[in-house]
C-alpha cells in the first residue's frame, strides 16, 4: 500500500512539473514564434515575418490563417504595385519599347489581383471543408496563386534586355520583385498548410 502511495505521488509530482514547465513556456513564448517558425518553410524567410509578425494576435497558432493572412498581404500589396506601375506610362520620355512593357505589366499585375482575389475568397469560404472537399478548394487556391505569380514574373521579363535599361525598368523591377517574393512566400504557406492538413487528416483515420 505504501509503494501504491509513493508511486502516485511521484506520478502527481512530475505532472505538476510538467504543467510549470508548459506554462513557463507559454508564458515566454512571444506572439511571433509561431510565425517566425512557419516563415522558414518560405523562400524569403525575413520578408514573410516582417510582412505578417503585424498580424500575430490575429494569426495565433493557426496554419489557416497564417495561410489566408498572407495572401491578403500579397493582394494588398500586388494592387498598390498594379497603382504604381500604371503611373509609368505617363513618365516623360519614356520610350516605345518601354511604354508598351508597362501596358503589358499592367494586365499582368490586373490579372494577378484577380487571381489573388480569388484565393483569398476561396480560403475563406472553406469552412471545415474535409477530405476531398477540402483538396477541392485546396487545388483551386494554389492553382490560382501559382498563376498569379507567374503574372508577376511575366512582368519582370518584359523588362529583359539592356534595351530597357533605365529608371522606368529600375522602378518597375524594384517593386515587383518585392511583390513576386511575397505572392511566392504566401505560395509556400499555402502549401504548408495543405500538407499539415493531410497529414492531420492521415493520422487521424482508423
Amino acid at each position: 500500500m505504501a509503494r501504491v502511495c509513493l508511486f502516485f505521488l511521484v506520478l502527481c509530482f512530475v505532472l505538476y512539473m510538467a504543467g510549470m514547465a508548459e506554462s513557463t513556456v507559454a508564458r515566454h513564448s512571444k506572439p511571433t514564434d509561431f510565425i517566425q517558425a512557419s516563415c522558414r518553410a518560405t523562400r524569403y524567410p525575413a520578408l514573410c515575418v516582417q510582412c505578417l509578425s503585424h498580424y500575430a494576435s490575429a494569426i495565433k497558432q493557426s496554419d489557416r490563417q497564417l495561410a489566408q493572412t498572407a495572401l491578403s498581404v500579397s493582394l494588398a500589396r500586388v494592387r498598390s504595385a498594379a497603382a504604381y506601375v500604371a503611373k509609368m506610362t505617363k513618365v516623360r520620355g519614356i520610350k516605345g519599347k518601354e511604354y508598351q512593357a508597362v501596358k503589358d505589366c499592367i494586365e499582368n499585375m490586373g490579372d494577378s489581383v484577380d487571381r489573388l482575389s480569388q484565393s483569398v475568397r476561396e480560403l475563406g469560404h472553406m469552412g471545415r471543408a474535409v477530405g476531398q472537399d477540402f483538396m477541392w478548394h485546396m487545388s483551386n487556391v494554389q492553382t490560382w496563386v501559382s498563376a498569379a505569380l507567374t503574372d508577376e514574373n511575366t512582368c519582370l521579363d518584359g523588362f529583359d534586355g539592356h534595351a530597357m535599361d533605365g529608371n522606368v525598368k529600375a522602378a518597375v523591377n524594384r517593386r515587383v520583385t518585392n511583390v513576386a517574393q511575397v505572392t511566392s512566400n504566401a505560395l509556400a504557406l499555402v502549401n504548408r498548410f495543405a500538407s499539415k492538413h493531410q497529414a492531420t487528416t492521415a493520422l487521424e483515420k482508423p
